[in-house]
This record gives structure tokens, sequence and C-alpha cells, in this order.
């Protein structure tokens, strides 16, 4: 453990020891810190110690190295969020095996997708998307050497680590070795492979989870955002786990019922979720009543929180929520309000660790109030794209900054508001417009549940605002509802940002993050 140990210096700086391997502080340590006995992850299937954690991880690692899976090859895993997620994912970091969890909502062609672009050697999937993931396989190109179920049959993960032992020696690896890949949420495109590095996860659990959410080993963590994106990576099990804390898993999808029905039996202490969830829940909280009494935080990311629902939040519960921003690229949230200092609107101030600055497309840093491109800076940002050379180099800038894709400005007191992604921005009339301003304002109006702002051009080829709305229940477009809208809109922004058209859909095209693709309404049908 000594070669592979990693300390933090005066509660701020990360030392790491030679040949460490990110498996060891996050899965081994809690063993030696006399945890054995502890609950580490919760789930309605049961619970599981930390010592049983640790003896999972070690067969789940004998396993996969006994089916020839080599160091440095990857492993696509498409596995819901339960106990054999923890043993798959840091049982193939300890065997020198590259993990990537993949989005368990995708479809065959997805999955062919990203099963050829990774050259995978493995892929690892629950049984329940068999019927997504077998026809891919079928499909793609290139046939990795590995095909086999979580569980359900002889040849499944489970099965093979029974009879597996229950030690084995980490492989060595560095800070900066490559450790992990986490593909992006497809919100402006195709998916691309980000490649995390052993060092990531350290980063991101030390500066957000412990110096920003303050989590300690009494907390119990219930993330409804899943384990296989960045977000929910990192709430959902290493934030825990670094704290030594408990996790609690919902395999099924996240809905109002579900969260509310899991926090009412798990008791957690910090709850985290998406914009949309929120909203959904605002919704249901007069007709289920849930008891949050449990609950210390509430956190946000995904897209921004608007402020409205924040406010409905914070009177419908009495919680805050801590609306931040993070991306796949950085691993987790790097800008972000804090308990005793929210901002409705805002997505808050640098999380310790970090560096943001705000610029022109000349990369000159603008001044508070303009908006501009959002850079950020920190030891936990992705290495590269895989087999992306013109991505890599549009995003992971010289001297180690990231650039977010989102458009921002920062006030006068260091706090920063996002405008949009940097391909969404609106010129109406000249002027530069943020689809989100609108968004918040349409949210305000009583009749609307959810909004996407985009931008189309008109009969003289002029880019005007347009607008796609899902109603709440009991709410009927028309004419009558267009003019009440267009009114709310005139009277709480400047006059040229008003949207010219409304749609009204009954959903609206999301990432599995509960980020809007807006690109889809670009290119829909108006």
């Amino acid at each position: 453990m000594q070669q592979t140990s990693v300390r933090i210096v005066s509660g701020s700086d990360i030392v790491f020891s030679s040949g460490f391997n990110v498996a060891l502080p996050f899965i081994d340590r809690h063993l030696e810190e006399g945890r054995g006995a502890k609950v580490a992850i919760r789930s309605r299937s049961g619970d599981v110690t930390y010592a049983e954690l640790v003896a999972g991880v070690n067969r789940a690692a004998n396993a996969l190295r006994g089916l020839g899976i080599g160091r440095g090859e990857r492993m696509l895993m498409i596995v819901k969020d339960c106990p054999e997620f923890f043993y798959a994912f840091w049982g193939a970091i300890k065997a020198g095996i590259v993990p990537v969890p993949l989005n368990t909502l995708l479809r065959a062609k997805d999955y062919a997708f990203v099963i050829a672009d990774s050259e995978c050697a493995a892929v690892l999937y629950s049984p329940e998307y068999a019927e997504e993931v077998e026809p891919a396989l079928a499909a793609s190109a290139h046939k990795p050497a590995r095909a086999l179920r979580v569980e359900g049959d002889a040849a499944a993960l489970t099965s093979l680590s029974v009879t597996a032992p229950a030690e084995f020696a980490a492989v060595a690896a560095a800070p900066d070795a490559e450790c992990f890949w986490l593909y992006s949420s497809g919100s402006t495109g195709s998916p691309k492979g980000a490649v995390h590095l052993h060092r990531d996860m350290v980063v991101t659990s030390h500066y957000y989870g412990t110096r920003t959410l303050g989590v300690t080993e009494d907390d119990v963590c219930f993330s409804a955002a899943k384990l296989f994106f960045a977000y929910g990576l990192g709430n959902g099990m290493t934030f825990p786990l670094w704290a030594g804390a408990t996790s609690v898993l919902l395999d099924g999808r996240p809905s109002p019922e579900s969260t509310f029905e899991t926090i009412e039996r798990f008791k957690p202490t910090l709850y985290f979720g998406v914009p949309t969830l929120y909203g959904a829940q605002l919704d249901a909280l007069e007709r289920l009543r849930p008891d949050l009494s449990s609950v210390r935080l509430c956190v946000s990311a995904g897209e921004a929180l608007p402020a409205d629902i924040l406010r409905r939040w914070k009177e419908g519960t009495g919680l805050d929520i801590l609306d931040g921003i993070g991306s796949t690229e950085a691993l987790h949230i790097f800008i972000s309000n804090r308990a005793g200092d929210v901002r409705p609107g805002a997505s808050g101030k640098v999380v310790a660790g970090y560096e943001a600055k705000v610029v022109d497309e000349d990369r000159r840093e603008r001044p508070a109030g303009e908006p501009g491109w959002l850079l950020i800076r920190g030891g936990s940002t992705a290495k590269y794209y895989w087999r992306n050379p013109e991505k890599t180099a549009a995003t992971m800038l010289e001297n180690g900054w990231l650039n977010t894709g989102d458009t921002y400005y920062r006030d006068e007191d260091g706090y920063f508001y996002y405008c949009g992604r940097s391909d969404d921005m609106l010129k109406v009339g000249g002027i530069w417009c943020s689809p989100f301003e609108i968004e918040s304002t349409l949210i305000e109006h009583p009749q609307v549940a959810e909004v996407a702002v985009v931008g189309r051009a008109d009969a003289q080829s002029l880019i005007k605002p347009e607008a796609w709305i899902v109603l709440r229940n009991g709410a009927e477009p028309g004419a009558e509802l267009e003019a009440d809208l267009l009114r709310h809109c005139k009277a709480k922004m400047a006059p040229y940002k008003y949207p010219r058209h409304f749609h009204f859909v009954t959903e609206l095209p999301k990432t599995a993050t509960g980020k809007i693709q807006r690109f889809r309404l670009r290119d829909a049908e108006a």
C-alpha cells in the first residue's frame, strides 16, 4: 500500500506515490482503516459491507484476468446501478484493464458505434439490456474477444467470480496513467471517448466531494443521476468511497415516485438530481408528500438550474439546491454554489483546485458582465479524446486549459452565469441572446413544465428565437395561451428576446444526463 498511496498536504495539495493505482485508496484502504463491517452500498437487493466490497472487487479482477483481457485493453460496461458495477469497475482498474461505462439507455446502433470506435476487448452487460447489446455485437465491424452478462448464466461475471480468489494484488500504475474512459453524452452530436487518468477521481472527490460538499463517513449519498456518466459516477460511487460513507443505489429509472420512495427508505443525507427531475418532483410534491427530513443537501448539475425551480423547491421542501456545472471531460463539477452561499440563477463560484475564465474568440479574457467562452483548468481533466485529434485540439487547449463549449459571464462578485452552449447562442437583431435566459423566463409561467429555445431563420433569413414547450398537466395549447406567453416574456425581458414561434410537444429530446439536445430541435421541421 505504501507504494500506491496518496496524501493530502495542508488540506489542499494532493501528493501521489510512485506506482499509484487508484483502486487502492478507494477500495483496499477501508480494511486498513477498520471499516470492513460498515455498510458501503445499500439497495433494494440488500446491503454490502466494505469487506464484502473489497472481496467482490478482487474476485472480479481475478475473473476478468482469467478471461484473458489484457492490461490496457478496454472493457465496455452497459451495467445498471448495482454492486456488480462497483466490482467490475474497480476490479478492472486493479487488473490494469480500462473500464468504459456506457449509457444504458442507448440503442443497438449507438452501442455498435462505440464497440467499433473503442476497439474494445470485452463487453459486459446487465441482462436487461441484452435486446440492444446483442444485436450491436452482431452488427459491429469490430468483434470483441469477450462478451458476457453480469449475471444469469454460467459464463456470467457473477458466476465466474464465485470461484475466483478473494485476493488480488493491484498492478502498479501512475497518477497520469490512463485509467478509465467516459463517452460524452452526445448533446451536440456523436459521443466522444474522453480518456481519464488514475489521478482524476481523487481530484474530484477531494476538491468537490470533501471540500465543497463536506462529505464525511457519516453521510449517505443517493444519486438519481446514474453511475454510467461523470456526474453520477462521483455522486454515487467515488465521493462516498473516498470518505468511507455509504452509497444508495436505485437500479431502475428515476421518477418522482421511485426517488422519493428511495429517500424515505434509505434516509440519505445527500441527494443528487438534475433540473428535469427536480421539476417533475416539484409537480408531485403535493400528491406524494415525501419525508425528506434526512437530507441535508441537494445538488443539481447536467444543465443549469432555473431560478424558479430553486425557489419552488425551497418553498416546498425547505431545502436549497446547490447548482453547479461540470462535464464529462472535467469528470465532475468545477463551478458550484455552496451551502449557505446559494445565488439563484448562478452556477456559483469556482471550486477549490480549479481555475476558470471567460474569453472571446481570440481567447482574451472578457470583463465582468460580458459573455464569452468558459475555459477551466484543473487536475481532473481528460487527457484526450480517443481517435479524435481534431476535437482534442479544439477542447484540450495549451497549458492545461479545457474549452467547456459553454457560454458564460462572470459578475463582479465572482459568480458565473450560464448563457447556453456556445453553439446554441443566438444573435437576434445583431445582439447576442442567451436561450437559457428565455427558457428561465418561460419556465416561470404556471402552465409551462419544460422548455427549450433554439434559433431559426425567418423569411428574411434572420435568426429568431422559437420555443419548444411541454405543458403542465391540464394545460391546453392554443392562441390564448400563446398570447399569454408572449405577454409574460415581453414583461420580463428585453423586447427583442421574445420567442417568435411556440411549438407544444409531449417531450423534449434529451441525453441520459437530462441535457436537452437542442441540435435535434434545430434540425426538426417547424
